[in-house]
């Protein structure tokens, strides 16, 4: 192979699975940015892992996929390396490099003589640049350029978008809820008047017939608003034994 012509000399295509959709797109321009801003590098890869064993790659190059996962798969490399040390990790010449054989075997079969590991972590979420080149000793300089407040920003903006998904899922059960209030209140009296019971009992007896059927609340609820109580009373009396 010959040293990148342009930036992404290897290309841009991305591997991301479909989970792994909302964090890939941040990492795939990551990975994109970092490899324009990098002289003499050849290709990049990303890596998140948010608070959970399952980790989502994205590189700039198949080729480079195989080197992520025999990392993952070995548990040895610049990447985990990385990760346990909370620090850059850098091999100036693969060649020479024997710390990891697995990886610099993957490494050398596709070309690449040098590599450079970054870690980020924000709260619970880490996550990973790795730079490749063709020439050894070609990306010491960097865990100081730009690769690294491109990696700074991208683990904040994770943090921000896994925060406004959170607000947007807590919106809409607040919504579900302020939306079945009603019918659940309008059951509840329902219930009352058929049983002759206080509010708490009311709903209480909604309650177990919805965990006792496995349906949700609202549903028993608009149930029993639709029928108007006929023909369940002696059903509902029965729960309050």
């Amino acid at each position: 192979m010959s040293d990148r012509e342009g930036p992404g000399r290897w290309g841009t295509e991305r591997t991301e699975s479909p989970e792994s959709a909302l964090p890939g797109r941040r990492l795939s321009e990551l990975v994109e940015q970092a490899v324009r801003c990098t002289a003499e590098c050849c290709g990049a890869s990303s890596m998140v892992a948010e608070g959970s064993p399952e980790r989502h790659a994205t590189v700039t190059h198949p080729d480079l996929g195989a080197l992520v996962a025999v990392q993952l798969r070995s548990g040895e490399g610049p990447i985990p390396a990385a990760l346990d040390r909370g620090a850059p990790v850098d091999s100036e010449d693969l060649l020479r490099d024997e710390r990891w054989p697995d990886y610099r075997a993957v490494a050398l079969d596709s070309g690449v003589r040098s590599s450079v590991t970054l870690p980020f972590r924000r709260r619970d979420l880490t996550i990973t640049l790795s730079l490749y080149s063709f020439r050894p000793g070609a990306l010491t300089h960097v865990p100081h350029g730009p690769a690294r407040a491109l990696g700074d920003v991208t683990a904040t903006c994770l943090i921000r978008d896994r925060s406004y998904r959170a607000a947007l899922t807590e919106l809409d059960q607040l919504g579900t809820a302020l939306r079945s209030r009603p019918v659940v209140d309008q059951a509840c009296g329902i219930v009352m008047h058929a049983l002759g019971c206080d509010p708490d009992t009311a709903f209480g007896v909604l309650r177990r017939v919805s965990q006792d059927s496995n349906r949700k609340l609202f549903d028993v609820a608009s149930a029993v608003v639709g029928r108007r109580g006929r023909g369940m009373e002696r059903d509902l009396a029965a729960l309050l034994n």
